[in-house]
């Protein structure tokens, strides 16, 4: 009988697993890990490190994640990676040239991705700008037009499963009003459902992608007390129902500070409320065993979307002999890459907030 897998996307602590971390995994066969600047080195250091997550857990589908959404959110970096534009510039040109080069970008990086072996990118983000967006979100969205979000999005989506890697659609159900980061405090959107169907609007199109993953706020409409992601009546009727999202659904990074309790606690609650498995992200070993003794196995509901997403993208190998043709027509169609904001990275933030 086959080990029964932890509903846990963990991380590691650096550029090579320890022998704890190598133990760690093994015994408890997480669905997958997090790859965080933390653990890149090079390119040859990364490959090496994922090939070695990949023999330690021993399954064929074990999920390698980042975040490579491009702009400031970009684990991979120069000089051994291309750069590429934050979701805000794609979304500022006309609109068959953005879709052009909405495509072109999930196709670059796939390609990116797949030659290290890293088959999960967290991206695209479909949250909508709005005036008081906060700085953690804002550059990486879109567009302040649903239409246009869901458009982009959907050629995102697309060229992710076709060249190997599965997207994953965020924040469900959209936290752009937001004016509180998560990662440092909890948002509270006090808005009716009516007023947030824009939000929601792009999730609903994009309903078919394979993962998606969670925000951490306060729908008042919904539930005045409990987080989206540990909030099982806004999963059930807001995510599920509403949006009509039925794929894999992942935690926002339960490291955050939007969220109380400790990990374990966390980790229980989010899956408690319905979510399919927990993203974590400090590559703590004492907070990574809370987990795996706090949480059950994965439920046979979530073994089911695991395996449809995973089978999205069993036969689609990346091979692009054109690469350097369509990184010239990308670059043409998005001129100069607005200059990155390296004092705000996003969920990397979550490093330096552990070390403070």
């Amino acid at each position: 009988m086959s080990q029964a897998i932890m509903p846990a996307i963990l991380s590691c602590s650096g550029y090579e697993l320890t022998d704890d971390e190598k133990y760690f995994f093994a015994q408890n066969n997480p669905l997958g890990l997090n790859i965080f600047g933390r653990n890149i080195k090079n390119k040859e250091q990364l490959k090496k490190l994922i090939k070695e997550i990949k023999e330690v857990i021993g399954r064929e589908d074990v999920l390698i994640a980042i975040d490579q959404e491009g702009g400031r959110v970009r684990r991979l970096r120069e000089p051994e990676f291309e750069s590429y534009a934050a979701a805000i510039d794609l979304g500022k040109l006309p609109l068959p040239e953005a879709k052009e080069a909405a495509k072109l970008h999930a196709k670059l990086i796939a390609g990116d991705l797949r030659e290290l072996g890293i088959n999960v990118n967290y991206a695209p983000v479909l949250d909508l700008i709005y005036k008081n967006t906060t700085a953690a979100l804002k550059s990486r969205c879109f567009s302040a037009d649903e239409k246009v979000a869901a458009e982009l999005g959907r050629k995102e989506i697309e060229a992710y499963i076709k060249n190997g890697v599965l997207p994953c659609i965020k924040h469900i159900p959209g936290h752009g009003r937001s004016q509180t980061d998560p990662h440092l405090g909890l948002p509270v959107l006090d808005q009716n459902l009516e007023e947030l169907q824009k939000d929601f609007y792009p999730f609903k199109q994009l309903k078919d992608c394979p993962l998606g993953m969670t925000a951490h706020i306060i729908l008042s409409a919904i539930d005045d007390k409990h987080p989206l992601t540990q909030s099982k009546k806004g999963i059930a009727e807001i995510i599920r129902k509403e949006i009509g999202f039925d794929g894999f659904l992942i935690s926002d990074a339960i490291d955050m500070k939007a969220l109380k309790g400790t990990k374990g606690e966390r980790a229980l609650a989010a899956l408690s409320a319905g979510c399919d498995s927990v993203c974590y992200a400090f590559g703590d070993m004492a907070e990574m065993e809370d987990i795996a003794a706090s949480v059950h196995p994965m439920s046979d509901k979530s073994l089911e979307r695991f395996a449809k997403a995973v089978k999205m993208i069993h036969n689609n190998n990346y091979y692009n002999k054109n690469r350097q043709e369509d990184i010239s027509r990308y670059k043409k169609l998005i001129g100069n890459i607005s200059p990155y904001q390296e004092n705000y990275d996003a969920t990397e933030v979550l490093n330096r907030l552990q070390q403070k």
